[in-house]
């Protein structure tokens, strides 16, 4: 019989597993030992699980899939070395980080006065989130200014150096993976020197990795006027994340920007098929959201619609009010649908 390791904070996939006839295992991801993965042939994960050779040497695991869009908690050289299948799910939350970002600004223009025909939106990273992001700011009437290297290297127009970003955006938000190496490292990519060299005080907005942002440039840079205001979902050193940040943040998230029930329904669907794919099953499970009880009201205006569906002002509300709860708050988290049913 196939054994699989699964997170104990993946919801829905239960279902399918159990109907795979397959021995799992529910486990904390931050707990997940080598002495639980060692008789194991699968291992299902999501952030909070390192996946290296301290994590599987021994182990029979043919199989690693990770419910999320990142994948720099899994060491991929070292599986690749050793034989080992491994998948992500690229796009699989991405709508609901859209909402996230649909709702923010919204709240900005409400709560900030921020005027879309009057603002200039600078995306840093343009794949499966950053590009839906340009959509809905076009939609709402922003000029949109779009950094991607790596796309402009493949050749793709109408993008931009980050040097424009810094000069002539009135936002900047971030969607870009965590890289230390490469051609183009994301690494504290906001960092002194960043913040330095803008010119128009920005709010800055992180829902990608937190590393990326350099949290102690960007509390000092809010304390120097440098940055407006931020909206932060993604912080460095999670879950012991920076006290003063957060206080100082307008929008503080415990990273639940893409934590929607149809996100991650398409994540355990992705690796429902990679499981089947890999071990040569017949994949006969679709799984679907559950649906809002009670059925919300519906309401005609468009963005009251979109803040009844999602307020992130609840999210960053109970995280400042219990900071310790940040891992609580992520792995509880209450029902949250992209749209009604």
């Amino acid at each position: 019989m196939m054994k699989i390791i699964v997170d104990d904070k993946i919801p829905y996939i239960r279902p399918a597993l159990t109907a795979m006839g397959a021995e799992v295992a529910y486990l904390p991801g931050s707990q997940i030992s080598n002495a639980d993965v060692i008789d194991a042939d699968a291992l299902v994960v999501r952030t909070r699980t390192r996946v290296d050779e301290k994590l599987l040497a021994g182990s029979r695991v043919s199989f690693v899939a990770t419910a999320t869009i990142g994948f720099d908690h899994l060491d991929t050289a070292y599986l690749e070395r050793q034989g080992i299948r491994w998948m992500s799910c690229p796009g699989c939350n991405a709508g609901a980080v859209a909402q996230y970002l649909h709702s923010v600004f919204i709240l900005l223009q409400r709560e900030k006065g921020l005027v879309f025909d009057k603002t200039t939106l600078g995306i840093v990273g343009c794949g499966h989130v950053g590009s839906r992001v340009r959509s809905i700011a076009q939609a709402l009437g922003m000029r949109t200014l779009v950094c991607d290297p790596p796309l402009q290297e493949q050749g793709v127009s109408g993008l931009c150096d980050l040097s424009a970003i810094e000069q002539q955006a009135d936002v900047i938000t971030f969607h870009v993976p965590l890289s230390k190496e490469g051609r183009h490292p994301t690494f504290l990519l906001a960092g002194t020197a960043f913040f330095q060299r803008l010119k128009k005080s920005p709010i800055l907005i992180n829902t990608s990795r937190g590393s990326v942002v350099d949290n102690t440039a960007l509390l000092a840079a809010l304390n120097e006027g440098l940055v407006y205001e931020a909206v932060i979902d993604t912080w460095e050193n999670e879950p012991a994340i920076s006290r003063p940040l957060l206080n100082k943040v307008y929008l503080g998230t415990p990273h639940i920007a893409g934590y929607s029930a149809d996100g991650k329904v398409n994540a355990d669907n992705m690796v429902i098929d990679g499981l089947c794919s890999h071990f040569g099953l017949k994949n006969q499970w679709k799984l679907l959201p559950p649906r809002l009880l009670p059925p919300m009201p519906i309401i005609h205006d468009a963005a009251d619609q979109a803040l009844q569906l999602y307020d992130p002002r609840i999210d960053s509300r109970n995280l400042k009010n219990s900071p310790e709860s940040f891992e609580d708050l992520r792995g509880n988290y209450r029902l949250r649908r992209e749209k009604f049913d």
